[in-house]
């Protein structure tokens, strides 16, 4: 199990299991909706997702998988810089700046992560837990039909932050489609591990993966030092 996965599959399983009673009713009213679009896209992977990334793995060698996702994610790293600028970090978003250069010139473009290496730890920002830093809430708890679990403040976010995915750079489609499928394939693959752990484990898979991803979302935001939950419906402002 890769890195990557088995840090997914222990925040679902930490957090998760631990979010359950508190999160289930109160951040899923929409629940009988969420369910039928999580089932659809259970369904699109199991078609698609899930046999071209077991496809992927088999076939391209651990070295160039790894070398596409350190691509990938070095280009993310500047979205990342950006929203701890407008998060008010300007010393993450520094970091974050130099994180990119360093690995874009002495890493050949990203291929090799030099910047973990030497100690400058990623530390991936969206637009969502930009909001949710400035006081935000969350909204409900949304399935997304094909890109899954989201709430309607990172629904919100996510038109900026699908214009800073790396594959927006390539401008010309006959670019810009096959690396997006390379960008999912290759997400996908990651995951193969951790999703396959859920699926032993879950009694209730759909439960899970909601609980889970809330309850990281609020570490995320909080960044990973999240208050205690509030007795009411509402909740505290991040700390400034």
């Amino acid at each position: 199990m890769t890195r990557m996965a088995r840090r997914l599959f222990w925040t679902l399983m930490l957090f998760g299991l631990g979010g359950c009673a508190t999160t289930a009713n109160r951040g899923d009213p929409l629940e009988g909706v969420n369910r039928a679009v999580f089932s659809f896209n259970e369904a699109i992977d199991s078609a698609v997702l899930k046999p071209a990334a077991i496809g992927y793995q088999a076939v391209v060698p651990q070295f160039i998988r790894t070398g596409v996702d350190n691509v990938f994610a070095n280009i993310g790293d500047l979205w990342s810089a950006a929203n701890q600028l407008l998060q008010a970090k300007p010393v993450a978003a520094i970091e974050m700046g130099f994180r990119f250069v360093v690995n874009s010139t002495f890493g050949l473009g990203g291929w090799f992560d030099i910047a973990s290496d030497a100690g400058l730890e990623r530390r991936s920002e969206d637009f969502g837990q930009t909001l949710g830093r400035w006081g935000f809430g969350t909204g409900p708890y949304l399935v997304l039909p094909l890109l899954g679990p989201s709430n309607f403040r990172d629904a919100a976010a996510l038109t900026l932050d699908l214009q800073a995915s790396p594959t927006v750079l390539l401008k010309e489609p006959r670019d810009r489609n096959p690396a997006t499928l390379l960008l999912l394939v290759s997400t996908r693959a990651r995951l193969l591990s951790a999703t396959r752990a859920i699926d032993e484990v879950a009694l209730d898979k759909y439960a899970l993966i909601r609980d889970g991803y809330l309850a990281r979302r609020r570490n995320l935001v909080y960044d990973g030092d999240p208050p205690e939950e509030p007795e009411t419906e509402s909740e505290p402002d991040p700390p400034k």
